[in-house]
């Protein structure tokens, strides 16, 4: 059993990757991806990493890209690519498959292999494995923090104590949710602890831990995390730091109705969601299972060779969190990874012991049939979510995201520095009101000479090509002619073609503007490749 469970796990694995690595290019970044990618190439380019406790999150995932920006030979951020951001999180998206191999025993191989399928092919899981963000990474890092300290429980090997405090001290380097995720494991180890009452008493239960190794693994993490946010010594305030960010990130908790939602909000997306004429999107499957599994961890039917200690940790960690997750009102959908992934465990708990409930053999085979339909249909939206509506709002996994005429922005600037004598010297202004440009920084930053304002600057000579929010239509109109003395007036024409304004994200309109003489150099240069097109063919 133990060989068939690991090549059932690496065949999941082998599934993960194939929904995870094509054509990580293909969506349009994230505005929080071309933050963390801008924040990155400082690091790629200068050498230097300072953690700023207000923005940004911790700072393994700028060094853990420094992996693949080194073996693609990247030295600017100029020659770095969506493969090689996204790359990370899909490292770690296929990791958390593999992590269930050292944690089959406690799951019952059967069940790890369906966790590690679910796991494969999640929509959500599968949609956020491709986003250059820190979720997957902090989920990655949970679950080795768990795997590691049940290893240790099993053998006391000094090993896995070091292990499980590495993993931890990386959950606080990744992430300041993390401390949600600290308290949820704290509360789950109590109420797991108060169920089994080992000889009537806790603390003997915390003498298993040999002093030692407790010792080893505590500097362990300090010594990671300690590492990471002194950017390796060379800002030792950085420490002091990672525990001051909580301030900041509480009060934006509680104060930024911008990702303000129900209770309900992480559930619905959970079990149903459809948006306009958009295909029905269900996680439902594993939200049902984990319910039966948790009432089989609680109630310790059909779990007979399970560590049943292991899943009621699981069970009352996976609980604990996402109370906690729907309790806060700030929410973003990558957040219920977390508990997500516990759900996910239970469902595989959940999957076993349905089939081995059924009495009969046709029964039996009836359950396997749906389950293994119900998986087929994750698959799919796993698949649809990430390739065919990776950027469309039907989508409740794309939040907040730009539009594919990103793109376009990006094309089209391209094409006017073609004929500019300066190239991408070329002065670019972009307005837009509290800096509502992103992900334009990352589509730019070829581009050395671009401003980035707020509000149009009457007192600013206007570049040849602009790009502004539409809110500051009338302001820039009345600077370009109204303002400007009549010797020095320019004619611009609109960027983009009618109806003039492109979409960077659902309701934040782009209006672009392009000096007449650049427009007329880039319609001859159009019109010249067309004629050469046409002679060729001929």
């Amino acid at each position: 059993m133990a060989k068939k469970c690991c090549v059932l796990i690496l065949a999941a694995i082998i599934v993960a990757l194939i929904l995870r690595l094509p054509r990580l290019g293909q969506r349009p970044m994230h505005g929080d991806e071309a933050v963390h990618a801008i924040k990155f190439g400082q690091l790629l380019e200068e050498g230097a990493y300072t953690y700023d406790p207000d923005e940004y999150h911790g700072p393994t995932l700028n060094y853990l890209t420094l992996i693949p920006a080194r073996l693609a030979s990247a030295t600017k951020l100029t020659q770095v690519t969506e493969l090689i951001l996204r790359i990370v999180p899909v490292f770690f998206g296929v990791l958390l498959v593999l992590l269930l191999l050292p944690a089959a025993d406690g799951l019952t191989p059967s069940a790890a292999i369906y966790a590690a399928i679910l796991t494969a092919i999640s929509p959500a899981m599968v949609f956020y494995s491709r986003y250059y963000i820190q979720e997957m990474l902090l989920v990655c890092f949970t679950f080795g923090a768990i795997t590691c300290a049940y290893r240790y429980t099993q053998n006391k090997n000094l090993l896995w104590a070091i292990l499980t405090g590495i993993f931890l001290a990386l959950m606080h380097a990744t992430k300041e949710t993390c401390i949600i995720t600290f308290g949820s494991m704290f509360l789950a180890l109590l109420l797991m602890l108060l169920m089994w009452r080992p000889k009537g008493s806790l603390a003997s239960a915390a003498k298993a831990i040999k002093r030692s190794h407790l010792i080893a693994g505590l500097a362990a993490a300090i010594i990671v995390s300690a590492l990471f946010y002194s950017s390796f010594l060379a800002n030792p305030g950085g420490i002091f730091d990672s525990f001051r960010a909580y301030g900041a990130y509480f009060d934006r908790a509680g104060n930024n109705t911008l990702h303000i939602h129900p209770w309900y909000y992480y559930l619905k997306m959970l079990m149903y969601s459809r948006y306009g004429d958009g295909p029905i999107w269900t996680e439902a499957l594993i939200v049902l299972l984990a319910v039966v599994g948790f009432i089989a961890v609680m109630t310790k039917k059909g779990l007979s060779s399970a560590n049943v200690h292991l899943l009621r940790f699981i069970a009352f960690y996976t609980l604990v969190l996402t109370v906690v997750y729907s309790a806060v009102p700030y929410k973003t959908p990558w957040c219920m990874l977390g508990f997500l992934h516990g759900m996910i465990l239970l469902a595989g708990v959940g999957a076993v012991v349905l089939v081995k409930l059924v009495p009969n053999v046709w029964p039996r085979l009836i359950v396997i049939f749906l389950l293994f339909n119900a998986s087929v249909h994750l698959a799919w939206q796993g698949y649809l979510s990430s390739y065919k509506f990776c950027a469309d709002s039907r989508n409740p996994y794309v939040y907040a995201h730009p539009t594919p005429e990103v793109f376009t922005i990006a094309q089209r600037v391209e094409d006017i520095a073609r004929v500019h004598e300066d190239g991408k010297q070329m002065q670019i202004q972009v307005i837009c009101p509290e800096d509502d440009y992103w992900p334009l920084p990352w589509y730019l930053r070829s581009f050395s000479k671009v401003q980035w304002w707020n509000k149009v600057a009457d007192d600013v000579p206007s570049a040849p090509l602009i790009i502004a929010s539409d809110k500051v239509q009338e302001a820039l109109t009345n600077k370009l002619y109204a303002l400007t003395p009549l010797q020095e007036r320019q004619m611009y024409l609109f960027l983009f073609d009618e109806p003039y304004y492109v979409w960077l994200r659902p309701k934040v309109k782009l209006l672009g503007l392009v000096r007449k003489d650049l427009w007329d150099l880039y319609q001859q240069q159009q019109t010249q490749s067309v004629q050469s097109q046409t002679a060729g063919e001929k």
